[in-house]
């Protein structure tokens, strides 16, 4: 199988390379970084972001939160179906 992602450089504008389903937890980081949430279900999202800042945000059902998250808190996270969309 062609991997059209196998020469291309890295980039924050283009593509995720993957999406990660996500667990809230207060106290563990997500694998990597995510460059956006993807989330099914919405309510609300608590979230450190990858700048280190506790955030609480308001989202709608099937939203893209585009916004570097490093974990997202169980505590305060009403919102369900989350997924991570990770670059590298």
């Amino acid at each position: 199988m062609t991997n059209p992602f196998a020469n291309r450089t890295l980039s924050l504008s283009g593509p995720a390379y993957d999406m990660l389903p996500v667990t809230p937890n207060n106290s563990n980081d997500l694998v990597a970084v995510a460059v956006a949430l993807y989330v099914e279900t919405g309510g609300t999202l608590a979230f450190v972001s990858a700048k280190g800042q506790a955030r609480q945000v308001a989202v709608a059902d099937f939203s893209i939160l585009p916004v570097g998250v490093r974990r997202v808190m169980q505590t305060g996270t009403t919102a369900a179906g989350i997924h991570a969309l990770i670059v590298g």
